[in-house]
């Protein structure tokens, strides 16, 4: 039961983090301008006319949108309950002493982190900053949640995988080039900076397009430089550009990693990763030619976390058992 609660837990992990990315997409993270609650309501969000009125009244300037505020809580109430399978797991841990006590110890801390983040991108309007890190928290909590999720399996389950421990470096390295690729891609999302290049595979018509690190400026807020000027279009093509070419090392590194795989025997893995790169550089290629649809860019978003979960999970696999102290 444990295992399979583990599990659960990273795969709702996994909705959550789609969610935040929908909810985002659809610039409906201020659907509600409080927090925790929407307008004042813990449950449910201002639907009734006479809610409206005193929802606007109590939030001068902040007009009720019936629609993004309902995103904006379904968002929060399944991150709740995420949060209290995480708690409820840890406490099953410590107490029966399993391997996975302190990864989920580390991620109850990750969580209350996330719920701060999330109180502050919204006090904060959005601050690309914030939410960002937002990003990188709810990704790092699916990490943690996989691998407690690869430890609370039978030992057997990961023979195959502990015979090929002489992988791990490179699976470590291209887990390192995704979780940068990840950060760039987030960074992209917070900015909205998804369509400053519409061509592939140069941007306007040029392979070193005129950029701006202005861009990378985390102190500044949405829409704005670091002098309060809105931000100009060479910096959000430089943010762009920048997951470009984080997504050709990316590839080149689950590439590598995907030949050693075969080389070593295993079948399953090298073909469930060609799939999900393909896919994810299909997605990545649509959303720019496109335009960017809510679906295909919240599909990006999965693919990338569903990179995330395989990389970690076959990490966790080949650590050996004697290893694997660190995590008691």
């Amino acid at each position: 039961m444990f295992s399979l609660t583990s599990r659960f837990a990273a795969l709702l992990a996994l909705c959550v983090v789609v969610l935040g990315a929908y909810v985002r997409i659809h610039d409906a993270g201020l659907g509600c301008p409080d927090w925790p609650g929407c307008y004042g309501q813990l449950v449910g969000v201002p639907e009734a006319s006479h809610e409206i009125a005193a929802a606007e009244q109590a939030f001068p300037g902040a007009a009720v949108e019936i629609g993004k505020a309902w995103k904006e809580m379904a968002h929060r109430y399944l991150a709740g309950v995420l949060g209290l399978i995480i708690l409820g797991l840890a406490v099953v841990a410590w107490r029966a002493r399993l391997a996975s006590r302190k990864l989920l110890a580390l991620t109850c801390l990750v969580v209350l982190a996330q719920a701060t983040l999330g109180m502050l991108t919204v006090t904060e309007l959005l601050r690309p900053g914030i939410v960002t890190l937002h990003l990188i928290g709810g990704m790092t909590t699916l990490a943690l949640l996989t691998a407690g999720a690869a430890l609370s399996m039978p030992p057997a389950t990961h023979w195959a995988l502990q015979r090929r421990a002489a992988l791990r470096p490179l699976v470590i390295l291209a887990l390192a080039l995704l979780t940068v690729q990840i950060v760039l891609g987030g960074w992209v999302s917070t900015n909205y900076a998804g369509l400053a290049c519409v061509d592939l595979p140069t941007c306007g018509g040029a392979w070193w397009p005129q950029m701006d690190g202005e861009g990378f400026d985390p102190t500044r807020a949405l829409h704005m430089d670091a002098s309060g000027q809105p931000i100009g279009n060479a910096a959000l093509v430089a943010i762009h550009w920048a997951h470009r070419l984080g997504a050709l090392a990316a590839t080149l590194g689950i590439v590598v990693l995907v030949w050693r795989l075969a080389a070593a025997g295993l079948r399953a893995w090298p073909l469930w990763f060609g799939l999900l790169l393909l896919g994810q550089l299909s997605l990545g290629v649509a959303n720019v030619l496109l335009h960017l649809p809510v679906v295909l860019a919240a599909a990006h978003n999965a693919g990338a976390a569903l990179l995330l979960m395989s990389l970690v999970w076959l990490l966790t696999g080949m650590t050996p058992p004697r290893d694997r102290a660190v995590f008691r």
